[in-house]
């Protein structure tokens, strides 16, 4: 009975996880492109960027941040799942 329910939590866990690292994701991935769209057309143009942080960087940075705490919870969850199973 304790390994089903282990598995169960797993499951939910890993679910939860896997919705909590979606949006961050898709989030980086399209700052991400954009920030490469940016410096592709400013190189183009000869134009010389700031080294400094930008809005983008950050908010990329808070996605990227967002996206592997889910990640953390997904593998946890797996492992978690795992355990259940060793217990069946």
């Amino acid at each position: 009975m304790t390994g089903v329910i282990l598995i169960l939590l797993g499951v939910a866990a890993m679910a939860g996880g896997y919705y909590r690292f979606r949006a961050p994701w898709a989030r980086y991935q399209a700052l991400k492109a954009q920030e490469e769209n940016i410096a592709r057309y400013e190189s183009w143009r000869g134009g010389l960027r700031d080294s400094g942080p930008t809005g983008a960087s950050v908010a990329m940075e808070m996605a990227r941040r967002q996206a592997r705490e889910g990640g953390v919870i997904v593998a946890a969850g797996a492992a978690i799942a795992i355990v259940g199973l060793l217990l069946l």
